[in-house]
This record gives structure tokens, C-alpha cells and sequence, in this order.
């Protein structure tokens, strides 16, 4: 560290620096301000700026495309977004209308199958009470024939019971007098 703090000093000491005149030869400073105006000199005889300026232009033209490339990139998404979200606006608006529309059918089905059901059910009670009605008229019909038996067997041992043979003889030719008289 001792060492450092001694180039140091003697870097920054006077006797290191140029001695004599300003614009002498032998004044390192001036050599060296005379080597950096040649140096550009000869870069503006070469027109070296002028080309950095160019090259600047250009890179400054190829931003500015980028640019407006890129605005022109954005905008394009921006109009794809909106359209996107309109399109997905209009399927939405589409499948709350299919929805809608499926409620409707499934309540117009519902309705008619109920008064299918109700139809199909009045139909059956109707077919019972036909088949209840015409069991009713065929025990009607049966108790009455069998009425009618029992009444004609007992009319027929009440009747054979007090018939007499003359009282019967005469029954029969008053019976085959009125058959001819309906004949005739």
C-alpha cells in the first residue's frame, strides 16, 4: 500500500509534467493536442460523421418502422380483440337463445304430455265405467232370467198343481184358436 501512495505522488509531482513552452515540440501536452487534431481531421476528410449521422438516420428510420409497425400490429389486435368480442357477444346472445328456446319446447312438451296423460287417463276411467256399466247389465240381465226361471217353476208347479186334465184340454184349444186367429 506504501507503494501505491508513492507512484502517486510522483504522478502528480511538477517535475513529471511538460517542460517549456506551450507550443513546442517538446511539450508532450501540445504533441499530444496536434495527434487528436489530425486524428479528426482526418475523420471529417473521411466524413466520418457524416456516416455516423447516416447510420444514426438509418437506425433512427428502422425504429420509427418498428414503430409504426408495431401501432400498426397493435391496432390490427385491437380490431381482432373487438371482433372476437362481438363474435363471443353473438355466441352468447345465440346459446341464451338456444337455451330459451329449449325451455320452451321442454314446457310445450311437458303441457302436452300432461294432456296426454289426462286424455289417456279419462279414457280409462271411461273403458271402466263401460266395463262396470255392462257387468252391471249382464248381473241385471242374469238375475232376471234366473227370476224369470224361478218365477216360470213356480208358475209351472203352482199352474200343475191346480190344472186338471179338462182344464187343460181346454187351455190348449183356446191357445191354438188364438195362434190360428194371429196366423190368419
Amino acid at each position: 500500500m506504501k507503494k501505491l501512495t508513492v507512484l502517486f505522488a510522483l504522478a502528480a509531482s511538477p517535475a513529471l509534467a511538460a517542460s517549456g513552452p506551450f507550443f513546442s515540440l517538446r511539450n508532450t501536452d501540445f504533441v499530444v493536442l496536434l495527434a487528436f487534431l489530425l486524428f479528426i481531421g482526418f475523420l471529417i476528410y473521411l466524413k466520418v460523421p457524416a456516416l455516423l449521422g447516416g447510420m444514426l438516420d438509418k437506425r433512427a428510420e428502422g425504429i420509427r418502422a418498428e414503430l409504426d409497425e408495431a401501432r400498426a400490429l397493435r391496432e390490427e389486435a385491437q380490431t381482432i380483440l373487438a371482433s372476437y368480442e362481438r363474435k363471443q357477444k353473438e355466441v352468447q346472445e345465440q346459446s341464451q337463445r338456444i337455451v330459451a328456446h329449449a325451455r320452451e319446447e321442454a314446457e310445450i312438451a311437458a303441457a302436452q304430455a300432461r294432456k296426454e296423460l289426462e286424455a289417456s287417463i279419462t279414457r280409462r276411467l271411461q273403458a271402466a265405467e263401460e266395463q262396470i256399466a255392462s257387468a252391471e247389465a249382464a248381473a241385471l240381465r242374469e238375475v232376471r232370467d234366473r227370476a224369470v226361471a224361478v218365477a216360470v217353476a213356480a208358475a209351472a208347479d203352482v199352474v200343475a198343481k191346480q190344472m186338471t186334465g179338462a182344464a187343460g184340454d181346454a187351455l190348449i184349444d183356446d191357445a191354438i184358436k188364438q195362434a190360428e186367429a194371429k196366423l190368419h
